[in-house]
């Protein structure tokens, strides 16, 4: 193999786009057993309850727009939790094309029991990080977000 072959093969090992994908998966994952085992909540669902919790009267749209996930995946998370009863859709008051999303008050209960738990496993993570490397972390999430949305915030 060319020197010049070499330098434009792909090696995903070091590609950014694949190790911020891999380590993001694992880190969700790892938190979702926890969730799954004792609520019986998909990734996806944590993650519309999670919206909703902090965003209360959230549409689907701005929920895949916070949470990058597909219009799919958010209209399936969302038909699963309003089956289960964790979540109820109200037409807007002040535009009745819109649809509001709110947790239930079975879904605020399940939601106050796992935000610990994902608060817990994230500190445990960052633990791993000094405080220094911590707040360098955080510096390169905004400046790598920033460069990834120049038009609007990720986060």
């Amino acid at each position: 193999m060319s020197d010049e072959e070499k330098k434009t093969r792909l090696r995903l090992r070091e590609f950014l786009p694949y190790r911020l994908s891999v380590l993001s998966n694992t880190v969700s994952r790892g938190i979702a057993n926890l969730y799954d085992r004792e609520f019986g909540l998909t990734i996806w669902q944590w993650r519309v309850m999670a919206v909703t919790g902090d965003a209360p009267g959230i549409s689907a749209t701005e929920i895949g727009q916070r949470t990058a996930m597909d219009k799919v995946a958010v209209s399936r998370a969302i038909a699963g939790l309003i089956e289960v009863g964790h979540i109820e859709r109200k037409t807007s008051e002040s535009d009745g094309r819109r649809s509001e999303l709110f947790l239930t008050k079975a879904g605020q209960d399940i939601y106050e029991m796992i935000v610990p738990i994902a608060l817990d496993a994230e500190r445990k993570l960052m633990e791993t990080l000094s405080s220094d490397e911590q707040d360098q972390l955080n510096r390169l999430m905004q400046k790598l977000a920033a460069s990834a949305s120049p038009d609007r915030p990720l986060w």
